[in-house]
């Protein structure tokens, strides 16, 4: 009887074994499975001639489905860097982006603090000086049981805008400062979808400058998120010592000179143009036409002219 059972036992486990070969252990690629993670790369070697990288910055990812589970936000130092998390599979945006002085984001979209208007002057006004933003926007697909290498190439989203006007006649002397705005310039930027707008307008604070080839003319330089709106318009005004001659009226229309100012935020543009006659009567305002890119010395007489209207 033992020896029979023994052999029950044996029959038993060879027909057990067959079974048991055709159950398979599934293959991972990962210790996680059914998520996938990202090792993020940031490319800075785009921004501005001068400018350096930020100490820290911030990478979220948001799902791209309603129905998905939230995202990922983090801030991190360095090129480089493993994001501390398990994302579920899908499609997201993933984005990052520093935090400058004067600029708040939110998503995707970056906002100018709000500034004081100028004396006499009313409607809304943003900072003259935000702080270099730099971002990136991508949609990204993560796959489950992948670890993803991407690589966040940083866009320099601020330009740096500067107006150079030169006075010329006989009281030029007697200027005492030169004062102004400029309208439609964008006060928020949606970075994902590059759009530039709501269109405000910002202070403009004139300087003479007092050496190299320029001496003797104004310059005012101001860093923008962009242009927005259907108008770019300079609004400025002389005031000469004494009140004598009375302020003089200076306006300008820059759309076609600014058209292509959000193009390529890396390069700082320059536009100067030459006040023809400073007029002594009162009275009189003035349209500067034919701005030149550089320090208004561009054209082949180095001018722009300016028309005079009672």
């Amino acid at each position: 009887m033992k020896a029979k059972n023994m052999l029950k036992i044996v029959f038993i486990a060879l027909l057990a074994v067959p079974a048991a070969c055709d159950v398979k252990d599934p293959i991972h690629n990962t210790p996680h499975p059914e998520h996938g993670t990202v090792a993020l790369t940031t490319d800075w070697s785009g921004i501005g001639e001068g400018l350096t990288a930020p100490a820290s910055y911030t990478v979220a990812a948001t799902p791209a489905a309603a129905a998905a589970t939230s995202g990922y936000t983090a801030t991190l130092t360095g090129t480089t860097a493993t994001l501390d998390h398990l994302f579920e599979p899908g499609r997201y945006i993933l984005y990052a982006y520093n935090t400058p002085e004067h600029i708040t984001v939110t998503g995707t979209v970056a906002s100018v603090e709000a500034a004081t208007p100028p004396t006499g002057q009313t409607g809304a006004f943003v900072r003259n000086a935000p702080g270099w933003l730099f971002a990136s926007a991508m949609d990204v697909a993560i796959e489950a049981d992948a670890e993803h290498a991407l690589t966040a190439v940083m866009q320099q989203q601020v330009r740096q805008l500067t107006l150079v006007i030169e006075p010329a006649g006989n009281t030029t002397d007697r200027i005492e400062h030169i004062e102004g705005y400029l309208s439609g310039v964008a006060g928020t930027l949606d970075f994902s979808a590059g759009t530039h707008a709501t269109p405000t307008n910002v202070e403009l604070q004139f300087a003479k400058i007092t050496s190299g080839a320029n001496a003797g003319k104004y310059a005012a330089t101001v860093r923008l998120l962009g242009i927005a709106g259907e108008q770019q318009k300079l609004n400025a005004i002389i005031r000469f010592t004494g009140g004598s001659p009375e302020a003089l009226n200076l306006t300008s229309d820059l759309t076609t000179e600014l058209a292509a100012f959000n193009a390529d935020k890396r390069k700082p543009l320059t536009l100067g143009g030459k006040v023809v006659e400073t007029p002594t009567g009162a009275d009189f305002s003035a349209t500067i036409t034919d701005w030149t890119p550089g320090n208004g010395e561009g054209g082949e007489d180095g001018s722009a002219g300016m028309e005079t209207n009672n």
